[in-house]
């Protein structure tokens, strides 16, 4: 495996990351630069470059032919895709396969199988995994919607067949909100994916997002490394994320229920990288198959803190055929808890994107603190790519800990000329129903925490940042 050539087909923080597994696995590290973004921050980590031609995504980074081309004339042995872009393509996996590039993720058949919801969902249920109820495949028409939806009660989900990152996904109350909401849908998905293929699902109230880590090889093996919860999202978005769930908490019996259900999932399609099985979970810990992402999460660093797991390696050792680090379940446990935050580009009220030019930025962690980002004095935030631009994850002996050290690295984090969710992550940190542990995926919309952001800044925290600026001004 050494020596081998691996082009890493992304940008941003999950560049860094994946340039670093590479490096430390002594294989070459080959990044790319665009048009859109002629000094990216990840080419830092990377020890060569290469120019992926375009200034659009569509031109660039899920520009498949293009890529395949630079593969060739660059002798490429494998890609990494990250997450997002051509991570979860199948014709991606399946082009690379033919011209005997290895792809670093799951083999061709089971990213078609876990990125298809009605398959992956047929699958799950002939596997014996609980599923949520709803039409076993595809809905063509509003009144079959409607049906459906009176079959299993409202309220019901509509959800995109393809894709995910929380797009093409609408609750709907009742039979007059399908109707109000199918189209739009329909019309998101195609726009997102390129594929209107529509679900329903029974809508599940102040339910848990909870989610297990997979990671298997290639000779059949298949372990899970714990799971995570992600139940504080915007928008079907994550934005803070905890490992070990707090809602499962000490309960081991539920924690090794789903845990093993996700292995058994995997296994039903054969399934040989990291992937993550997501569930959604009830007030009465019943939990659901949602989904398969046949991809490294966002996420995945509090499940590298908790276990030790480095799950980017893993995954890279796997892809060529090399054994994982252990060789039973029983060699990964969890030590503590960790918690992460999405910082993004955007405002922290409305939460929308917010792009513009970071002038200060300056760090003063405590000890224990992980900051995975792409950002610097001057590096423009555009508004062609997803808004975030940095995880800040905190390690603790146990929750409490943990919590104590991501509010004091979430104060001495300084990001200047731009608007950011760390304000309102402030207000999440300390507000009772999360410190007590006891929210779901309705917190944003229930306890509305982005009302209690504070629209004038605190005099104190404004000369910090000044501070910080000037710093930065003289060492220019």
């Amino acid at each position: 495996m050494k020596g081998k050539r691996v082009l890493i087909i992304n940008r941003g923080e999950i560049a860094i990351r994946v340039a670093k597994a590479l490096n430390e696995l002594g294989l070459v590290s080959v990044g790319v630069w665009t048009d859109n973004e002629t000094e990216p921050p990840h080419l830092e980590y990377c020890q060569e470059w290469v120019h992926l031609k375009g200034s659009n995504n569509k031109d660039t980074y899920l520009n498949i032919p293009q890529i395949m081309n630079l593969i060739e004339e660059y002798k490429i042995d494998g890609v990494h895709p990250g997450y997002g872009f051509l991570s979860e393509n199948r014709e991606f996996s399946e082009t690379l396969a033919k011209k005997g590039v290895t792809f670093i993720g799951p083999n061709p058949t089971a990213v078609y199988k876990m990125g298809a919801k009605d398959i992956s969902k047929q699958i799950a249920k002939e596997a014996g995994v609980p599923v949520v109820p709803g039409s076993t495949g595809e809905v063509a028409t509003i009144e079959e919607a409607i049906k459906i939806g009176n079959e299993i009660g409202f309220p019901v989900l509509l959800k995109a067949v393809a894709g995910g990152g929380g797009k093409g996904m609408r609750p709907c109350a009742n039979a007059e909100e399908v109707k109000a909401n199918f189209a739009a849908v329909q019309r998101e998905a195609l726009s997102s994916f390129g594929y209107a293929g529509l679900l329903v699902e029974k809508y599940i109230l102040n339910p848990h997002h909870i989610e297990v880590q997979i990671l298997a090889d290639k000779k059949g093996n298949v372990f899970h490394v714990f799971e995570r919860e992600c139940s504080i999202q915007r928008r079907h978005q994550k934005i803070v994320e905890e490992a070990p769930s707090p809602f499962i908490g000490t309960d081991e019996k539920v924690r090794r229920d789903i845990c093993e259900t996700a292995v058994k999932c995997a296994k039903a399609v054969n399934y040989d990288s990291a992937g993550t099985v997501e569930f959604i979970m009830g007030e009465d810990k019943k939990f659901y198959f949602l989904e398969m992402n046949t991809r490294i999460q966002v996420e995945h660093p509090i499940t590298e803190e908790i276990t030790g797991v480095d799950l980017v390696a893993n995954m890279i050792k796997s892809a060529f055929g090399e054994p994982l680090d252990f060789k039973s379940q029983d060699e990964i446990v969890i030590h503590g808890h960790a918690i992460e935050l999405r910082i993004c580009a955007e405002d922290p009220i409305s939460m929308l994107p917010a792009p513009g030019k970071i002038v200060g930025f300056e760090t003063t962690f405590p000890q224990g603190i992980r900051f995975d980002h792409c950002i610097y004095p001057k590096y423009t935030i555009t508004p062609d790519f997803d808004p975030m631009i940095g995880k800040l994850i905190a390690k603790g002996f146990n929750r409490e800990v943990a919590l104590r050290k991501v509010r004091s690295a979430l104060d001495g984090l300084v990001i200047e000329g731009i608007k950011t969710n760390i304000p309102l992550h402030k207000v999440i940190l300390r507000e009772e129903t999360f410190v007590r542990g006891e929210y779901s995926t309705a917190y944003i919309g229930k306890i509305k925490p982005q009302e209690k952001v504070a629209s004038k800044e605190d005099p104190m925290a404004f000369m910090v940042k000044v501070a910080a600026i000037e710093m930065n001004g003289a060492k220019a």
